[in-house]
């Protein structure tokens, strides 16, 4: 039997899309996927979720239009402060990974408040990837890593990623958590993530149960595999 789902991630694509399709700015995607964060969050507490990773914004899309970048920014400001007492009242910690110096004040105010008041939650730790680079991290961690051993260190690279989900359409990672998916189960999902429901979620942590995660090695039944 699998070992219970300790450390969900997702990509959050198809925000833009989403919004195109129906005849509306970029934006309202973004908005609309910000509204759908909050359910995906509860409900991953709900299922028993130790580690929830979600990737909002990647070193590479600074290469988008700069209103929407700034928009994006306005908007983790927005729900950091406004989503915070739900993040207190049932438990979740907060913490935002990637680089912090090219992101603007207000928003490193709201990171460090949001991270501060939820320091003592323990019923799950949600990450949010913010101007992450997967490679830019493997990169740092072994620039301090001991010459001896040449392995990342803790806090740069994250415990390792049970199932890895990418709404959206998309079959590829992203340089989103390249060494900590090493061993991932992948699913990929042909909705936006506008349209993610706790159903989807289900649908895809019953088909993780149904796999057989062997890490390499083999179980002892399957002496001819």
């Amino acid at each position: 039997m699998n070992a219970p789902l300790n450390h969900v991630a997702i990509i959050m694509d198809g925000n833009g899309r989403w919004a195109a399709r129906r005849g509306r700015p970029r934006w309202m995607g973004h908005v609309k996927g910000a509204q759908v964060v909050r359910d995906v969050v509860a409900h991953c507490a709900r299922r028993g979720v130790r580690q929830l990773t979600l990737y909002a914004f990647s070193s590479d899309n600074w290469k988008r239009p700069e209103a929407e970048v700034r928009t994006l920014f306005e908007l983790f400001v927005t729900q950091l402060r406004r989503q915070l007492p739900s993040l207190q009242r049932n438990g979740i910690r907060l913490s935002v990974v990637g680089r912090r110096d090219r992101l603007p004040s207000e928003l490193l105010a709201s990171i460090a408040m949001g991270e501060r008041e939820t320091a003592g939650g323990q019923r799950m730790h949600l990450r949010v990837a913010i101007d992450y680079s997967s490679r830019e991290a493997m990169a740092t961690a072994l620039a301090v890593a001991p010459r001896d051993f040449g392995v990342p260190q803790a806090g740069t690279i994250l415990p390792p990623v049970d199932l890895l989900l990418r709404t959206g359409g998309e079959r590829r990672l992203s340089d989103f958590l390249l060494w900590e998916c090493a061993y991932a189960e992948l699913a990929f999902l042909d909705v936006a993530f506008p349209d993610l429901r706790p159903t989807h979620l289900d649908a895809a942590f019953d088909d993780f149960a149904q796999r057989e995660r062997r890490f390499g090695g083999i179980h002892l039944h399957q002496e001819g595999a």
